[in-house]
Formats: C-alpha cells, structure tokens, sequence
C-alpha cells in the first residue's frame, strides 16, 4: 500500500544523516488541509546559526547570533510566501523570483526558468521550490534546479505537478542525496512520505526523523482547502 512505501521512505529519511534543506507538499489524513513542510539543515557555524521567524504570514530565516553572521547571501532568505492563493515554499531567494512571476502573471515554471542552482562550488547546491495552488488544475507543485552532475556549464530544470493528492501523502524534495565531499545532489523524482493530522503533530513528528546534529530549524503550515484559513507551527534548535 501507498502509505506503507512512505513509512519507509520516512525510515530512510532518518537515518540519512544529511539530506540538506527539505520540502514536503501534501494533504493531510481528513483531506480538508493541504500542508507545507521546510527544513533546513547545516554543517558549518555559519549554516547552524539560523532560526526561522515568521513576519506577517510569511517566514524568514534570521542569524540566531548576529556577531557570527558571515556571509548571508544563500542563508538569509523567506522560504515562505503567499500571494492571492499561491503558496510558495522554497530553499533560498528563488521564493521572491516566484512571487514576483505569480503577481506578473508569468507563473511558477516562467519563473524558475530564470534561475539555476547556487553557486556555492563544488557542491552547487540545487534550489528546491514548492507551490500550491487553491483552487488550481495542479493541487501542488515541485520543482529542483541542479547542475548536469557537478558540472557547473549546465542546469538541468525538473517539475513535478500533482492533480489529484492523496490524503496522509505528501511529496518530499531535499537537496541532497546523502552527506559527501562534495554532496551529491538529489537524484530522481520526489517520495511520497506520510502526513499526519496537524501542524503539531507534523512539526514534532518530521523533527524526529531529521539527525539531531544536523538539524537547525522546520516549519509546517496547513492551509485549509474551503476557506483558505492558515496555521504555521516553527520549531528552532537553537530556542527551547
């Protein structure tokens, strides 16, 4: 059965010791909520010193000590936006470029096509975006920018649409296929994982699947398919 293969996934999930920042899209159990799940992780000070902060709907990531803030250009960005009934989730500043396409009425593919993954060599690390769309042809939408096997000459550009999700199923994206010098990227289409019922319940549960020493900040937000109404849940390392 489908929610026997994202158990498992979710087994692999934890015992990846880095899989890097991560979405997961879906539906929740009742099938009255779509969900958004963004985590990130890190290796170095400068990665380990975030927390998320939510500001007016949206999320950013903050340095948690301003004085060890080294170079904020792929650390400090708003995984989460919303505009109308877009709802946006990405890795970094790709999530402006997608609001900025959805307000123009470009839309989230038109968008990504003007970007590739960053330029953080040698790992070239690739962007991760998600969307759902209320109301849409797609319920939701996944979408990674990667360079061509590390080569730094070529980005490949992958979307991944769902029409119809499955309740207590979601779709899972991360960067990275496992920890490396350098980290291989990821590889393949999206997993389905489990959904559980809440914001709560999600929050505590895919905290536990991510390593403890790796594990910086997550997010969960639930969106309600009827009347739009949003929760978000945030749980940060570095604050109890």
């Amino acid at each position: 059965m489908l929610i026997d293969i994202a158990k498992k996934n979710a087994e692999n999930l934890k015992k990846n010791s880095y899989p890097g920042r991560g979405i997961v899209l879906g539906v929740i159990p009742s099938g009255e909520k779509f969900i958004q799940i963004y985590w990130i992780m890190g290796r170095s000070e400068n990665s380990r010193n975030r927390i998320f902060v939510e500001e007016n709907g949206f999320v950013r990531t903050k340095a948690y000590d301003e004085s060890k803030l080294k170079d904020p250009s792929l650390i400090i960005y708003y995984p989460l936006k919303v505009f109308n009934r877009y709802h946006i989730i990405s890795n970094g500043d790709q999530t402006d470029t997608v609001y900025d396409a959805l307000k123009s009425g470009a839309g989230f593919e038109a968008g990504l096509m003007t970007r590739e993954f960053e330029p953080d060599a040698p790992n070239f690390t690739p962007r991760i975006t998600g969307l759902i769309e209320l109301g849409g042809k797609n319920a939701y939408s996944l979408a990674i920018l990667k360079s061509l096997e590390g080569y730094n000459g070529s980005c490949v550009r992958n979307f991944f649409h769902v029409e119809k999700p499955v309740p207590g199923i979601g779709h899972c994206i991360h960067t990275y296929e496992k920890d490396g010098e350098p980290l291989p990227s990821f590889k393949g289409e999206p997993y389905v994982m489990p959904i559980p019922e809440s914001a709560g319940e999600a929050l505590a549960a895919y905290w536990e699947l991510l390593n403890p020493e790796n594990r910086i900040s997550l997010l969960v937000k639930t969106i309600d398919i009827k009347t739009g109404e949003v929760e978000i849940k945030i749980k940060n390392r570095h604050i109890k």
